[in-house]
């Protein structure tokens, strides 16, 4: 695909128009733009990514979103609804994850702008916890956090934008983490430790209750990152899947992320963070009341909010309620376990742990990317993974529909005799170049040379196409 497919098609502002456009005119070219772009995820071949692939609720969203759109949650006065949208977004995702079996304190909550915003925000909260009450406040060397390998990269850039220093535990041949491994990296600077439940690469839940026994023995908080499974594991094990417990039921959990942009079926750009103790949250506000424009605070790092994004949270969440989010999950979990087992029909296949609504697979018998290869060919947007090769797929409302499973077993029959045949020419995999790690290992002038590469992605991403001539 070109990186700039607009090019040609509609003009390219390079600069401000001197005159506006009429709003038909922009509404068509956004409506071509919309269109096109949702053709790629309604087919039900995209993993993750488009969680309800609903119109109608999008609709539904949109409607309410315009509403508030335009309103600034900063000023409560001239919109006390964003108190009650965001005082009872937290209030269901507290109870959601089991916040009435908290003793001893009260349980809080924040909503952010997404699961890297509630990490964030929970890495923060534990800095200033610490600083605060064990005065861990870096003069004698960098607080640090203790990590899975499969835990997100959030915790990475929240360690480096935070000042944090960040210890990676590689976890077992099941894709979860042993607490015994954490246990060694733990040290009288370890101001929190992180599980997921469960992670974005296998869809695994680290081993939550022993986390929470080790987070009370060494007296540091956990987090669990639920920003995946929060809003969908609940309710498989509702429905008796193998979910574990990993919430606030846990002794020793403190915190826990978990979108609503994602099965919480609302708008990209929310999620929760809550708290087992307030004190936790309460350390990272800000405050500020000796400034000359007056006093400024605020609960998290943003500042200006559009009450919208608060407004379509708390309604998708009122309309689906406990009974239409279960509907949900029992569809995703049931699909998920049709196209685990078509994976498993191919002894050339292998899942990688026992995961749940979200699986990973590879191959010991050939590059699984060639797999890839021809399902990219079928219109199949997997997730790629590297050490080991895999290929990633979050099952989600698009999945759902009737026919997609079928065509995922029927594409994976043809993908898995291709890949044997390409793997027997010794060719290699065409989506090894995309998603694949480096045969070998990666090295420091490896990842430099990948490091430039996404570099230039990136700064194409933000830029123009170049000029004609």
């Amino acid at each position: 695909m070109s990186d700039f497919p607009y090019a040609g098609r509609f003009p390219v502002n390079r600069r401000l128009p001197e005159r506006g456009r009429p709003r038909e005119e922009v509404l068509a070219e956004l409506r071509t733009m919309a269109a096109e772009e949702d053709a790629t995820w309604e087919t039900g071949k995209c993993s993750g990514t488009m969680y309800s692939g609903d119109h109608d609720h999008y609709r539904y969203l949109n409607e309410v979103f315009g509403l508030f759109a335009h309103v600034n949650v900063l000023q409560r006065d001239m919109c006390p609804s964003a108190t009650k949208f965001e005082g009872e977004v937290i209030a269901m995702a507290l109870d959601l994850m089991h916040a009435d079996a908290v003793e001893g304190t009260t349980p809080a909550g924040l909503v952010t702008s997404g699961g890297t915003d509630s990490i964030l925000h929970a890495m923060l909260s534990y800095r200033e916890h610490a600083a605060q009450h064990r005065g861990i406040d870096g003069s004698s060397g960098r607080p640090n956090i203790v990590k899975p390998e499969t835990a997100h990269p959030a915790f990475d850039k929240a360690a480096h934008l935070l000042g944090l220093e960040l210890r990676v535990v590689p976890v077992t041949e099941d894709t979860t983490v042993d607490p015994a491994a954490v246990a060694e990296r733990i040290d009288e600077r370890t101001i929190g430790i992180i599980g997921s439940a469960c992670n974005y690469g296998y869809g695994t839940i680290d081993p939550i209750a022993d986390l929470g026994r080790l987070a009370l023995e060494r007296d540091v908080p956990l987090h669990v990152d639920g920003c995946l499974g929060g809003f969908i594991l609940p309710f498989g094990e509702q429905l008796g899947y193998d979910v574990p417990p990993f919430d606030f039921r846990v002794p020793g959990v403190t915190t826990i992320s978990a979108d609503t942009h994602k099965y919480g079926y609302s708008f990209k750009g929310t999620s929760t963070l809550l708290f087992r103790d307030k004190a936790y949250r309460n350390a990272q506000y800000f405050q500020l009341v000796g400034w000359s424009g007056g006093k400024y605070m605020s609960p998290s790092i943003a500042g200006s909010r559009s009450g919208g994004l608060l407004a379509a949270t708390w309604a998708s969440m009122v309309e689906y309620g406990r009974e239409g989010y279960l509907e949900h999950a029992r569809a995703i979990f049931s699909t998920a376990e049709r196209m685990k087992a078509a994976v498993r029909s191919h002894p050339e296949l292998r899942i990688l742990g026992s995961p749940t609504f979200c699986f990973s697979f590879t191959s010991d018998e050939f590059d699984i990317y060639h797999v890839a290869d021809l399902m990219r060919e079928r219109g199949w947007r997997f997730n790629g993974q590297q050490y080991p090769n895999a290929i990633h797929m979050a099952v989600t409302g698009p999945q759902t529909r009737p026919g997609v499973v079928e065509q995922f077993e029927a594409d994976l029959a043809e993908a898995v005799p291709y890949a044997v045949a390409k793997a027997a020419a010794g060719e290699d995999a065409f989506s090894g170049a995309i998603y694949g790690g480096v045969v070998g290992g990666l090295t420091d002038e490896v990842a430099d040379f990948v490091g430039a590469i996404m570099t230039d992605m990136l700064d194409t991403q933000q830029s123009l196409p170049p000029e004609e001539g």
